[in-house]
């Protein structure tokens, strides 16, 4: 199984340890974030999408056209919300990410674990079809650079989101 690799920022520091920097790339400064149902199923369902890894927000940000926007803010966790993390890129995990991009709900709050990009997501494909085997998919996936999303899913769970600031690559 492959850890999830938690990112650091320098921003991050002087913040509360509880107070976690979060990003999020779009085209537009998003001040007060809302959660968007579009017709694309992600990797954690419909929800308000954001990264620790600042890095990852600039690779969304730049695939979007025209303008390109990192929006940062801190997440302060509430403890009453329903959560689901995934330290791990785990068959759990795997099951999940499947089950969102075929359009089934859940009912959690906040969901939290490593991201499925195109190239995992076409090896999830290629697993689901038979036409890799699933210790084949984890040896592909294994290679891939350290990834995180965090995903606020509820109108409770947007409300732990402070905005900080944004800047345009």
């Amino acid at each position: 199984m492959l850890a999830l690799i938690i990112g650091t920022n320098r921003e991050m520091e002087g913040l509360n340890l509880k107070d976690i920097c979060l990003f999020h790339g779009s085209n537009v400064v998003v001040k007060t974030p809302k959660i968007l149902e579009n017709g694309f199923y992600k990797d954690f369902g419909y929800g308000f999408y954001c990264t620790n890894l600042e890095k990852q927000a600039k690779r969304w940000a730049l695939s979007k056209r025209k303008h390109h926007v990192v929006n940062q803010y801190t997440y302060i966790e509430n403890p009453k919300l329903k959560s689901k993390k995934f330290t791990e890129m785990t068959e759990e995990w795997l099951q999940f990410v499947v089950d969102c991009r075929r359009g089934k709900m859940h009912h959690y709050d906040i969901v939290e674990g490593a991201m499925a990009d195109d190239t995992i997501w076409d090896y999830v494909e290629d697993y689901m079809t038979g036409k890799i085997t699933k210790m084949a998919f984890w040896e592909l996936v294994k290679f891939k650079y350290p990834t995180h999303q965090i995903v606020f899913c509820t109108m409770d769970a947007l409300q732990t989101l402070k905005y900080e600031r944004s800047y345009e690559l």
